[in-house]
């Protein structure tokens, strides 16, 4: 899979990316991204991207030709899967989505700042809008850490254990059960006896109960 983010502040995206499972998919050539400076294609020579909002109104707004630039460059040397705008009035990111996106081969991310971009983009260009959850960050650049990181995990070869991605919370509508690891009995608290018993039937049996438990107490929309 190749990511192309388009950000006016690669930085942000620097330290995300050289660590962890992310990190991993890379060394293994699993995983191409590339950070992507919307200065680069600024209007004029004083690194202008933004400018003001039609109609009145506070903030700045990104304008249309350092984005359209960048994404016309990056056309012309591949085709795209998809196009995504980071921005909180996108679609939610829920595993199912996640699980979409980890089959294609080529996207661009697009990191909103300011507050937003020209609408002419969304138009023309973007072809999935989403977003990391119903509040405002600074910019689209800590959104798109978090998708990339929910993407590139799934990818076949990232993870120790391709089965470890199955049994996440969220990828059965469910939340995960309680889990548990050595000693056996910790200040008083022991682990539970099926646990212990090797009778893997009955493990799975109650680890899909204390699920629908779990997610009735904590998440019954996803129940419903």
């Amino acid at each position: 899979m190749r990511i192309d983010i388009l950000t006016c502040l690669p930085e942000l995206l620097i330290s995300p990316f050289s660590h962890s499972i992310v990190k991993r998919a890379q060394d293994k050539g699993l995983a191409e991204i590339h950070l992507h400076q919307l200065r680069d294609k600024a209007i004029n020579k004083h690194g202008q991207i933004d400018d003001f909002v039609f109609g009145g109104g506070a903030g700045m707004v990104l304008r249309v030709e350092p984005i359209a630039d960048w994404i016309d460059e990056l056309q012309a040397q591949r085709p795209y899967d998809a196009i995504i705008y980071l921005t909180p009035d996108g679609e939610t990111l829920r595993q199912p989505l996640a699980n979409r996106l980890s089959l294609m081969q080529n996207i661009i991310m697009l990191c909103g700042h300011y507050k937003g971009i020209d609408e002419r983009i969304r138009q023309t260009y973007i072809t999935h809008e989403i977003s990391v959850g119903d509040y405002v960050l600074s910019g689209g650049e800590l959104g798109a850490a978090v998708l990339v990181d929910a993407v590139v995990r799934l990818l076949p070869g990232v993870l120790g254990n391709e089965e470890s991605a199955l049994s996440d919370s969220f990828q059965d509508d469910l939340l995960a059960p309680p889990i548990y690891t050595r000693p056996a009995e910790w200040r008083g608290q022991a682990v539970p006896d099926i646990l212990l018993s090797g009778n893997t039937p009955k493990i799975e049996e109650w680890r899909h109960e204390q699920a629908l438990a779990r997610t009735q107490q904590r998440r019954p929309d996803l129940l419903a």
